[in-house]
C-alpha cells in the first residue's frame, strides 16, 4: 500500500482552513418568525425592554416640519420590497412611510419619551376610529361633519373639518377615551407622570386644531403656536408627490384601513431611544436578528445633523451595523435648506424647504468603515 506523508494532508487542511475563512459566516439559525400580531403583553415588554432613559429635544415635535416629505414614495414603491422592518424617529409622518412600505413590524425610536407617549395616544385614537373622518373627529374634538364619507379626499375632510367649531366637552370626553383604551382595555402599565403627558400631547391637537404645526414651546419666547412657518398637520396630510399624487394616511380610505389593521395588530410599537445610545437600537437589532428579520426601510429624519456636532455619529453607525440588513435595505434622511449653514451648496431644493434623501445602508456601512464618512457633509453628499 502506497503510504502518503504528512505534508498534503496538512496542504489541503491549510486550503479548507483559508476557504473557511474568506466565505461569509452565516447567522445564528433564527428562533422565531416575526408575530402576525402582538398580545398587548408582548408589545408592551417590547415598548418597556427596548426602551431606554429619555433625553432632551428643543422641541416638542408633535408633528412634521418635512413639507416634502412625500415626493419620495415613488421610489420606495419602485425599490423596496413589501415586507421586512420598518424603523422610524419623529411623529406621523412615519405612518405614510409605513403605509408605502407596507412591512411585517415596525418601530419608531426617538430620544423623547413624550414622542413614545405621542404614538400611544394616536395608536387609542386610530382603534377607536372606524374611518378617516372619526379619527379627525376625535384627534381634534370636533363634531364629525354630515358631508363627508369613505369616498372625500384630504382635501375635502380638512375644509369640512375646518368649519366646524372644537368642542371641550368632546375634548374630555375623548380624552377618558384614550385613557381607558391604554389602561382598562390594553393594560399598559402607564404611570401618572405618562397620563399628564398624553393630555399635554392631546390637548395640543385640541388646540391647534388642524392648523397645529411644528413649534418650540421651551425656547424663543413663542410658545406652542411659535411655528417659523412650518407646515400644518392639514398642510401635510393633503401634500402630494411631485406629480401631485397623495400617499399621505389621511389620503384614502385604504391607507387608513392599512395604518388601523397595523395598530389593532400592535404591530407599531414606540421606543424610547437615542440613536447614539447604548442600549435601544442594539436591542431592536438583537430581537430582529432572533426573528430572522431584516430591515427594509430606516427613516431617520435629520437626526444626524445632530449626532455630527459630537461623536455620537460613530455610535450610531455602530449600532447600525448591527442592524440585518441586505442588498435592498435603504435609509432615508431629510436634508433641510433653511436654519443651518455647513457651506455647501450643491444639494438645491425644488419646491420645498426640506428634501428626501435615500441611501443604501450596507454601502454607506461600508463608507463608514472605510473612512470616507467624518462629517454630516458626507452622509448628505452620497445620498440621492
Amino acid at each position: 500500500m502506497k503510504r502518503f506523508g504528512l505534508a498534503p494532508l496538512v496542504a489541503v487542511l491549510l486550503v479548507l482552513l483559508a476557504q473557511l475563512c474568506i466565505s461569509p459566516r452565516l447567522p445564528p439559525p433564527a428562533t422565531d418568525v416575526l408575530p402576525a400580531r402582538l398580545s398587548d403583553g408582548a408589545f408592551w415588554k417590547l415598548v418597556t425592554d427596548l426602551s431606554e432613559e429619555g433625553g432632551y429635544f428643543r422641541s416638542d415635535n408633535l408633528i412634521s416640519n418635512e413639507d416634502t416629505f412625500q415626493q419620495v414614495i415613488p421610489t420606495l414603491h419602485e425599490r423596496l420590497p413589501a415586507g421586512g422592518v420598518y424603523l422610524g424617529v419623529g411623529p406621523d409622518q412615519n405612518f405614510t412611510y409605513l403605509v408605502a412600505v407596507q412591512p411585517k413590524l415596525a418601530f419608531i425610536v426617538d430620544i423623547r419619551r413624550q414622542n413614545m407617549l405621542l404614538h400611544l395616544m394616536y395608536k387609542a385614537l386610530i382603534e377607536l376610529s372606524a374611518d378617516r373622518a372619526e379619527l379627525l373627529s376625535r384627534l381634534f374634538s370636533r363634531p364629525r361633519p354630515a358631508e363627508v364619507d369613505a369616498a372625500s379626499s384630504a382635501q375635502a375632510l380638512f375644509a369640512a373639518f375646518d368649519a366646524v367649531t372644537p368642542s371641550e366637552a368632546l375634548f374630555v370626553r375623548n380624552s377618558a377615551d384614550i385613557v381607558d383604551r391604554l389602561l382598562q382595555v390594553h393594560h399598559f402599565a402607564l404611570s401618572d407622570e405618562d397620563l399628564h403627558g398624553i393630555d399635554y400631547v392631546y390637548r395640543a391637537f385640541y388646540t391647534g386644531g388642524p392648523d397645529l404645526r411644528y413649534s418650540f414651546p421651551r425656547q424663543f419666547g413663542g410658545g406652542r403656536g411659535f411655528a417659523l412657518g412650518f407646515p400644518s398637520y392639514a398642510e401635510l396630510m393633503m401634500a402630494t408627490d411631485a406629480e401631485g399624487e397623495p400617499h399621505s394616511y389621511i389620503a384614502s380610505e385604504r391607507n387608513y384601513q392599512l395604518l388601523r389593521a397595523y395598530q389593532l395588530s400592535n404591530l407599531v410599537v414606540p421606543v424610547v431611544g437615542d440613536f447614539g445610545g447604548d442600549k435601544a437600537l442594539r436591542a431592536i437589532a438583537g430581537y430582529l436578528r432572533a426573528h430572522g428579520a431584516t430591515v427594509t426601510l430606516f427613516y431617520t429624519s435629520n437626526v444626524e445633523q445632530y449626532l455630527f456636532q459630537s461623536s455620537a455619529w460613530r455610535r450610531f453607525f455602530d449600532n447600525m451595523a448591527a442592524m440585518p440588513v441586505d442588498g435592498n435595505s435603504a435609509l432615508l434622511r431629510s436634508f433641510f435648506n433653511t436654519g443651518y449653514q455647513y457651506g455647501f451648496g450643491a444639494r438645491p431644493l425644488r419646491g420645498g424647504r426640506s428634501a428626501m434623501l435615500l441611501d443604501s445602508i450596507p454601502s454607506l456601512l461600508t463608507a463608514v468603515r472605510g473612512g470616507h464618512v467624518q462629517s454630516y457633509y458626507d452622509v448628505i453628499e452620497r445620498s440621492r
